[in-house]
């Protein structure tokens, strides 16, 4: 083979191999690019609503008193043992460094045993054994036929006999002298399908006995009750004004107070109550880990707090389980008392007076005492 033949071949293996690695490179730099996909995605004002609702959780507040937003919930079972902390095992106020707002809305006590019956509630203090255990499951075996959802969660072991446990369990059920009528599926705000209960307007019977008009100013600013066979009454305000359930509950008795219109629901007239089911448990971690001291000088902090709530109502009335629990872990011996030293060993100052007179009849301010002695 002479060497201009040469010389073709290995042009042609230089242009083969070329073409081949631009062949892999397009083939590399395809394989990189984002695939597009043609599938339509479509959405409604209620799918929005519902994504929104899941970026934003049911919130349980602690006491009437803390500030609440759309969507939150309380029961009064973690005011409960939180008065048992302060009045039974502090003795005196809870205070953390630095204080809580919420810590200062518990210390309120704006629900207590007072405020209902005691055949409706179960609460314990104790130091925390596999023993309590066991006592605060049979309790509420007997007394409710129910178990804890939350006993489990807590740690039972290895516990400091100056530790202490708190618990409260809430139950309750009630039901309406008549079921209201089921009532077509309709819309609540954006949302559709939601499920109703109520009255039509063409119902004469005695349905209309089971709800008290508080007031009305118009069709978006009312607030009616609902009664049941047993003590319970249901409030419920379209439109709340308030920044806490608190604030929110005193304008509605305002309101009922001042109230001058009907306070029957006249024939003709509709009811419509959204079905509720609601299913909660938290546990609060602005509360936990942090010192706060007991009347004699013992240090603690709340190991762990968890509340539950369990909520419905229906067309034949409803029923609420509230647990609440709470750990608390001794954290240092008690304080001795100051001993005090009076021990002039700086800068002083000194008066003689003679018993009753108005004035000294010697002073000094003495620094160097070199000087005086």
């Amino acid at each position: 083979m002479n060497k201009k033949v040469k010389i073709i071949l290995v042009i042609l293996i230089i242009i083969l191999l070329g073409g081949g690695a631009i062949f892999l490179l397009k083939t590399k730099s395809s394989k990189s690019q984002p695939i597009i996909s043609n599938t339509n995605t479509t959405s409604n004002n209620t799918k929005d609503e519902e994504t929104v609702n899941e970026e934003q959780p049911i919130k349980t507040v602690l006491t009437l008193e803390d500030e609440i937003q759309n969507n939150t919930i309380w029961c009064g079972t973690f005011q409960l043992i939180w008065n048992d902390l302060k009045n039974e095992l502090a003795k005196q106020d809870i205070v953390f460094n630095p204080q809580l707002k919420v810590v200062e809305n518990l210390n309120k006590e704006t629900f207590k045993t007072s405020d209902i019956s005691d055949k409706y509630y179960y609460k314990k203090v104790g130091i925390p054994t596999p023993e309590l255990k066991k006592e605060i499951k049979k309790a509420l075996k007997e007394k409710f036929n129910e178990t804890s959802s939350i006993l489990d969660n807590f740690n039972w072991k290895n516990k400091d006999e100056k530790d202490y446990f708190l618990y409260a369990m809430l139950k309750k059920e009630f039901q309406f002298e008549k079921k209201f009528e089921e009532l077509e599926d309709g819309k609540f705000k954006n949302y559709e399908d939601i499920e109703y209960f109520g009255i039509k307007d063409d119902e004469t019977g005695d349905l209309r006995k089971q709800v008290d008009v508080l007031y009305y100013n118009s069709k978006e600013d009312f607030a009616i009750k609902l009664k049941t066979k047993q003590e319970d009454e249901i409030i419920l305000c379209k439109n709340p004004n308030g920044k806490t359930f608190n604030e929110i509950y005193k304008n509605i008795q305002e309101q009922e107070k001042n109230y001058k219109g009907n306070k029957d629901l006249e024939e003709g007239e509709r009811l419509r109550v959204p079905k509720i089911e609601v299913d909660e448990k938290n546990e609060f971690p602005e509360i936990q880990n942090k010192e706060f001291l007991f009347s004699n000088g013992e240090e603690y902090l709340i190991e762990k707090a968890i509340q539950t709530i369990e909520f419905e109502l229906d067309r034949t009335g409803g029923k609420i389980k509230s647990e609440a629990g709470m750990m608390m872990m001794y954290t240092a011996v008690a304080r001795p008392k100051e001993v005090r030293e009076f021990s002039i060993d700086n800068t002083f100052a000194i008066f003689l007076i003679e018993k009753g007179k108005n004035a000294p009849y010697f002073a000094g301010k003495i620094d160097d005492i070199t000087k005086f002695q």
